[in-house]
């Protein structure tokens, strides 16, 4: 029997009905959903923004990057933010512009900013010489109407005695003026402007302050431990721009101190932020460190300082 037409249609049908079956059934690797969390992932790694590194200028002058602060820039180099400001004429420290190029060492006619702490008390001594009053300080007078009228513009309603006007002390030639009690210093003294320090973690202490040139210290601990303000204050950077400290948060606190946390692994809140001591700023890592650890500095004035002079001690 001859076929037809539309045996013909029926038989091509099925033929690509079998292909298309055969071809699923066939082993092969499926495409990528782009919205599979890892492929999410891949694609934020390589759209993050990479934070320019702050690195001490070698030749006095910085030019600002976007991520920067006055802060942190001081703080690469070893300088009071303060400094910087005035030298460079800035109205706040913290307002900089992207490009702006910032003087690192002061000009020949500036004035050096140096802390109260460093300058003596103020002390007051006697004069050597004390002034010996020599002239009456009051002239005996007889009555008379002319002098009642001077002394007193007025005519007397009745007769008065003599008036007689006391002098003043003198100073003996002799005697020394006392003297006056020295003020007493403003200047605040060692962790004066911060009521008490609290330990920013938990940990072990394996590195010192100065130990290999450390300018903190170092404290080992559990990845993601709670890492608190030592006191009260304003975070003033926060980020990974500063080269062998991970990521890093900067607290500035009353009395010019300034408190950094380094190689964490979380950073909790954002430049800007008011913080309370004991606060749970961020969480322990080891961003740009051998091991998980908190390298933690306290600086004043751009200087940095033994942190344990200022911790209490731990038993």
């Amino acid at each position: 029997m001859k076929p037809t037409a539309g045996d013909c249609v029926r038989a091509a049908w099925l033929g690509a009905l079998l292909l298309g079956l055969a071809g699923c059934s066939s082993t092969g690797m499926a495409p990528v959903d782009e919205r599979s969390p890892a492929h999410r992932a891949a694609r934020a790694e390589g759209t993050r923004p990479v934070t320019p590194q702050i690195a001490p200028s070698p030749n006095g002058l910085h030019t600002v990057a976007r991520g920067e602060t006055l802060y942190a820039i001081a703080f690469a180099n070893g300088l009071d933010y303060r400094e910087i400001a005035i030298w460079n004429q800035l109205e706040s420290a913290d307002r900089i512009l992207v490009g702006q190029v910032l003087r690192l060492a002061p000009p020949t006619d500036a004035v050096e900013i140096k802390p109260l702490d460093d300058e003596p008390a103020p002390s007051a001594s006697p004069l050597a010489d004390p002034p010996v009053l020599r002239e009456p300080q009051a002239q005996l007078l007889v009555y008379s109407e002319a002098n009642w009228t001077q002394v007193s513009g007025a005519r007397p309603s009745a007769p008065a005695t003599a008036i007689t006007a006391s002098p003043a002390p003198a100073t003996p030639a002799g005697a020394v003026a006392p003297a006056a009690t020295a003020p007493a210093s403003t200047a605040s003294g060692q962790g004066a402007s911060v009521d008490t320090w609290l330990w920013p973690v938990d940990g072990t202490l394996i590195g010192r302050f100065g130990a290999a040139g450390g300018k903190g210290i170092d404290i080992a601990g559990a990845r993601n431990t709670p890492v608190k303000a030592v006191a009260s204050g304003k975070v003033v950077y926060s980020g990974s721009g500063l080269r062998g400290y991970g990521r890093l948060l900067i607290v500035k606190h009353a009395g010019e101190f300034l408190s950094a946390y380094a190689h964490n692994e979380t950073i909790l809140v954002k430049e800007g932020d008011m913080v309370t001591a004991g606060q749970k700023i961020a969480l322990m890592g080891d961003s740009d460190a051998d091991r998980v650890k908190l390298h933690f500095e306290i600086r004043r004035y751009g200087k940095p300082l033994d942190p344990l002079t200022y911790l209490p001690e731990r038993s």
